[in-house]
């Protein structure tokens, strides 16, 4: 399996433009960071995890020709919006995309693409085969996956674990039952929004406290606000099995 990191950023204190803290003025490429999303690649397989809004740009940096799959964590607009730029997918390969989805998921995409949903669609609007999917495992095709359910303040949302990998975003609280599915992997990812506490967000210690919980041989931190710091600076007060990701990081499991 092949793990990369599309985006490790968030829209969580996203500065204005002419800004000139330290993250801004920082010439190190990790410190550029688009919004949240990962690729994995598996059995054959190319899976992406939310299209936020800076998904095609995502795409066309790491030259992925064909997706076979999209799972969704949760509805907010900085992992859905860019849902639209499938369209690519579907006119190169022919075929509709296959979208994994929560119910409340599948709500907001009614809402904000509604075109795609019309009895009458206009030529060339994004086609796509939504999968309803709960707490439960699922396959897409011979791939299993394992929904892991947590908070995002009081908002439900999925992380998601695929052989010796998880990934978790949004979240500030996972509950002990899916803590133990979660362990025994190799790597997670968890996200750690900033130093302070956060109402919906793990903080960077809350999330080094929970990884040392799940206790993987590596973890990795994403969903990454400017408010946390410079990668170098960070990364310095991290144990050895625990880093900051970057965008275009790649990991072999």
């Amino acid at each position: 399996m092949k793990v990369t990191f599309l985006g490790t950023g968030t829209s969580q204190g996203v500065p204005l433009i002419g800004c000139l803290c330290p993250v801004c003025k920082s010439l190190d490429a990790r410190d550029k960071r688009l919004r949240s999303s990962i690729l994995i690649q598996t059995e054959g397989k190319n899976l992406v995890i939310d299209t936020g809004p800076d998904f095609r740009q995502q795409m066309l940096r790491v030259e992925i020709p064909r997706l076979d799959g999209i799972m969704f964590t949760h509805s907010h607009k900085d992992h859905i919006s860019g849902f639209d730029d499938i369209r690519a997918y579907n006119y190169i390969q022919k075929e509709h995309m296959e979208v994994y989805l929560e119910e409340d998921v599948m709500t907001a995409m009614r809402r904000d693409f509604f075109y795609m949903f019309e009895d009458f669609k206009y030529p060339g609007v994004p086609e796509a085969n939504f999968h309803i999917i709960d707490e439960n495992e699922f396959l897409i095709e011979e791939i299993k996956v394992i929904p892991i359910r947590v908070y995002h303040h009081k908002m439900p949302v999925l992380g998601f674990r695929i052989g010796n990998f998880t990934y978790i975003t949004d979240a500030n609280s996972i509950l002990e039952s899916e803590i133990e599915k979660i362990k025994g992997s190799e790597v997670v990812v968890l996200n750690a929004l900033r130093r302070d506490s956060h109402i919906s967000h793990f903080s960077l210690s809350e999330a080094m406290e929970m990884a040392k919980k799940i206790n993987p041989a590596k973890a990795y931190f994403t969903h990454i606000s400017h408010q946390l710091g410079i990668h170098k600076e960070v990364d310095l007060e991290l144990p050895d099995n625990i880093k900051l990701a970057w965008d275009g990081l790649e990991i072999e499991l």
